[in-house]
C-alpha cells in the first residue's frame, strides 16, 4: 500500500481556510439529496459549494480526476474502539482515526470501553481534545450508562451530554438490569441523546466461545445461543415502548433479533439497529477453518474469527442483508476493535473478541454489492446518511453548504488485505492474505484530503 496524508489537525472542527477542490468527472452518490449521476463536486473554504456537470476550478485550486470513480459524503462510523485513554497499545486515537482516513471514513463515534472509562465529562473532554489535536477524522465520543460501566449506578448523562457526548452505552457489558435500563431510557430522554445497548444475556453466554451450533460442536467450542441476544432485544423493545426513548441496537447479529427490531418499527417505537460489516459478510465457518484463495487461508480456532457476539450462520448474514436493504437495519457500523498481538495469539479460549476492520468495511460492503444483493446507492446510504440520521450527526451528506467531508472510491480495485500495512495498530483480521473489491483512493475532510492512495 502507498498512501499519503495530511499532518492531523482533525477533531471535530476544521480551519475553513483549505484551498478550493474540484472533484471532476466522478459517479456522484449523495442518497440524502437523491443524487445518482456522473458530474463535479466543487468544494470551497471547507464547504460543498456546487454538484452539477461543467464546474471550473478557482485560481489557486487543486483538481481531482475521478473519472471512473465514486464521489459520495465521507463515510459515517457510528460504532468504533479508539482504546484511548488506557489501551494505547492496541490503538490510540491518531492511529484509529488515521486508520478510518484510510477506509475513507470522516466521522466516527468512539466507544466508552476506555481506562478510565467515558463515565465523567473530563473523560469526554479528552478525547474531544486529544481528537482535535491528533485525529484525521471527526470524533463523537459516546458516554458510559452506568458508572465505569458496571450496571450499578447511573453515570451523569446531563454532563456527559454537555461534554459531548452523541449517545450513551456500556459497550462491551449489557445493561442487564431491567430496572437500571429503564432509568436510563428515561434519563435519556432528557437529555435527548439515544441508549446504544450490547444486547447480551450473559447468563445465557458465559464461558461462550463461538456461535451455538454445528460448527462449535464439531470443534468443541461453548456455544453462544442466538437467544443470549435476543432476550435482551426483545426486553429493551418493551422498555423502549414503556419510556418512549430511543434504543439503538449494536451490533445485531441474528435473525430473531430482526424481527424483534422490526416489529418495534411496525409498531412506530424509536428503534434502531446497525449491522457490522464482519456479520454481514462472515460466517462460523471461518473458525473451522476455510481457505479464502489460493494464497489465503486461516486455519481452524484461529482467533482473528473471535468476535462478541459471534459470527453467525449464513442464514443470519442473509438475513441481515436483507434487513439493511428494507430498513429494518437502518445502517452499517464498523465495530472496528483493534487488539494487541497478544491477546490475540493465544488459546481460543483466552483470546480476545473483536476485528480491526474500520480499513476493509468498504471493500467487504462492496462485495455485496459486487454479488448484487445491495445497489450501489443503497449501500453508499447505509455508511452515510442512514447513521448520521440516527444520531443526529451533522455528516452524510453533499448539500450546498455541508462541511466538505468526502470519500472519493474506485468500486472496482482489487487490492490485498496485508495487515502489516495497516494504519491501525491493531492487524487482527481474518481476511489477511484476501483480496477485496473497491478502495478509498482520496478521503477528504473539511475539503482537505487527509488519505490518498
Amino acid at each position: 500500500m502507498v498512501a499519503v496524508a495530511t499532518k492531523p489537525l482533525m477533531g471535530d472542527t476544521r480551519s475553513g481556510h483549505a484551498a478550493p477542490v474540484l472533484i471532476r468527472g466522478g459517479r456522484v452518490v449523495d442518497p440524502a439529496n437523491g443524487i445518482d449521476g456522473v458530474m463535479d463536486v466543487l468544494l470551497v473554504d471547507g464547504k460543498v459549494a456546487e454538484v452539477r456537470q461543467g464546474l471550473g476550478i478557482p485560481a489557486g485550486g487543486r483538481t481531482i480526476d475521478a473519472d471512473g470513480l465514486v464521489v459520495a459524503p465521507g463515510l459515517v462510523d457510528l460504532h468504533a474502539h479508539l482504546r484511548e485513554p488506557g489501551f494505547e497499545y492496541k490503538e490510540t486515537i491518531e492511529s484509529g482515526t488515521r486508520a478510518a482516513a484510510a477506509g475513507g471514513y470522516t466521522t466516527l463515534c468512539c466507544m466508552p470501553n476506555t481506562e478510565p472509562a467515558l463515565d465523567t465529562a473530563a473523560a469526554v473532554e479528552f478525547v474531544r481534545r486529544t481528537a482535535k489535536a491528533t485525529g484525521y477524522v471527526r470524533v463523537y465520543p459516546i458516554g458510559a450508562i452506568t458508572k465505569g460501566r458496571k450496571g450499578k449506578q447511573l453515570a451523569e448523562m446531563a454532563e456527559l451530554a454537555e461534554a459531548g457526548a452523541v449517545a450513551f452505552s456500556d459497550d462491551g457489558d449489557c445493561v442487564e438490569n431491567s430496572a437500571m435500563m429503564r432509568s436510563a431510557l428515561e434519563y435519556s430522554l432528557i437529555v435527548r441523546r439515544p441508549i446504544v445497548q450490547h444486547a447480551e444475556d450473559k447468563a445465557l453466554t458465559a464461558g461462550a466461545q463461538m456461535n451455538e451450533g454445528p460448527v462449535a460442536a464439531r470443534l468443541g467450542l461453548k456455544g453462544w445461543p442466538r437467544q443470549g441476544e435476543e432476550v435482551i432485544v426483545a426486553r429493551d423493545v418493551l422498555l423502549a415502548e414503556l419510556t418512549g426513548a430511543h434504543l439503538h441496537v449494536a451490533h445485531l447479529s441474528t435473525a430473531g433479533s430482526i424481527e424483534y427490531v422490526r416489529r418495534a418499527k411496525q409498531r412506530g417505537l424509536r428503534v434502531t439497529a446497525e449491522a457490522t460489516p464482519h456479520h454481514l459478510t462472515l460466517t462460523d465457518d471461518l473458525v473451522a477453518g476455510h481457505w479464502w484463495s489460493a494464497t489465503a487461508s486461516l486455519a481452524p480456532y484461529d482467533a482473528s474469527t473471535k468476535v462478541n457476539p459471534p459470527l453467525r450462520t449464513n442464514e443470519d448474514s442473509a438475513a441481515l442483508v436483507a434487513a439493511l436493504n428494507d430498513g429494518t437495519i437502518d445502517c452499517v457500523a464498523t465495530d472496528h476493535a483493534p487488539h494487541g498481538v497478544s491477546d490475540k495469539h493465544c488459546e481460543y479460549a483466552l483470546a480476545a473478541s473483536g476485528i480491526s476492520n474500520i480499513e476493509t468495511a468498504l471493500g467487504q460492503l462492496l462485495s455485496v454489492v459486487h454479488a448484487g444483493k445491495m445497489g450501489l446507492a443503497e449501500m453508499v446510504a447505509t455508511m452515510t446518511s442512514r447513521p448520521a440520521a440516527v444520531f443526529g450527526l451533522p455528516a452524510g451528506t453533499l448539500s450546498a453548504g455541508a462541511t466538505a467531508d468526502v470519500v472519493i472510491f474506485d468500486p472496482e480495485r482489487e487490492w490485498c488485505v496485508d495487515p502489516q500495512q495497516m494504519f491501525s495498530k491493531g492487524k487482527n483480521t481474518p481476511l489477511a492474505g484476501h483480496f477485496l473489491r473497491g478502495q478509498a483512493l482520496f478521503t477528504l475532510v473539511g475539503g482537505e484530503v487527509v488519505h490518498e492512495h
